[in-house]
């Protein structure tokens, strides 16, 4: 039988960082945390910050079926749209079958894959790289700048990156958020914070622009690099796009869950 514990890992670093971020954003956002489902949606504009994901480890096909529905119906019950972070890893055998089917009478739609990724490669060395310079966000322009690249990076309008994050004291002062700049101007960007005793990876992005260069990368290793110094935490851990997935493994990071990303139907 397959080790779980990096994917219960997994889903428990969602839920800790998460928390943190949403309140961050709205002191009055929804952090609970119900038998098999942990709520942290902010009703943001910006959908990550719109958070389901199921906890339980084990469930089958019945129960599936169960948290799926509550899971639309407390979607449903919010302004903004967000996703359901499903870890495939955790659901029984049954349950990873019936999934399709089971999200589509829950009126779910999958949106996108993803894999968790975890590894105890800190400390990192000091990070570098020709094109670049980096400078940690630290005033309210730097972090309108982080916000942007993330939008343009995943296609959101401007807006809502930046309803995600403008003002916040939380990325500016308690996370180890950078910029990587070009010429003085931002390319990419990478964040870490410290959740539960590892340091989160949160929020990288890339101006479509500058793909394919290695800022992701390097911007990367310096978020964590600086982070891992600054705390002496030793385990990293991160939630990967498919794009971003071999952009950690060279950095160390080992794959554990697959994550389906889930949206309501229309």
């Amino acid at each position: 039988m397959k080790d779980l514990a990096d994917s219960v890992e997994s889903v428990e670093q969602l839920a800790a960082a998460w928390r943190g971020m949403v309140l961050d954003r709205d002191p009055d956002a929804d952090v609970r945390d119900l038998p098999g489902i942990a709520v942290r949606w902010a009703d943001s504009r910006f959908a990550f910050w719109n958070c389901v994901t199921l906890t339980e480890v084990g469930a089958d096909a019945e129960l599936l079926e169960q948290r799926l529905g509550q899971v639309a119906d407390i979607m449903r019950a919010k302004r903004q749209p967000g996703f359901l972070w499903l870890f495939e890893d955790l659901l029984a055998d049954d349950a990873r079958t019936a999934l399709d089917a089971a999200a589509g009478r829950a009126g779910l739609r999958h949106a996108f894959p993803g894999t968790g990724m975890a590894g105890d490669l800190l400390p990192l060395d000091e990070p570098g790289h020709p094109d670049l310079t980096f400078a940690r966000v630290s005033t309210d322009d730097q972090l309108l700048a982080y916000a942007d690249l993330n939008s343009r990076a995943y296609g959101f309008p401007l807006e809502a990156g930046r309803d995600g994050l403008a003002g916040s004291t939380l990325w500016k002062n308690d996370v180890y958020a950078y910029l990587a700049l070009r010429d003085g101007v931002p390319v990419a960007c990478a964040a870490s914070v410290e959740a539960a005793g590892r340091l989160f990876v949160a929020l990288v992005a890339t101006d479509p622009d500058w793909q394919r260069r290695g800022y992701g990368e390097a911007v990367t290793r310096k978020a964590l690099h600086e982070g891992g110094r600054a705390t002496g935490l030793t385990r990293a851990t991160l939630h990967a796009t498919a794009a971003g997935a071999p952009v950690y493994l060279r950095i160390g990071f080992r794959p554990n869950s697959t994550v389906h990303f889930y949206g309501l139907e229309g």
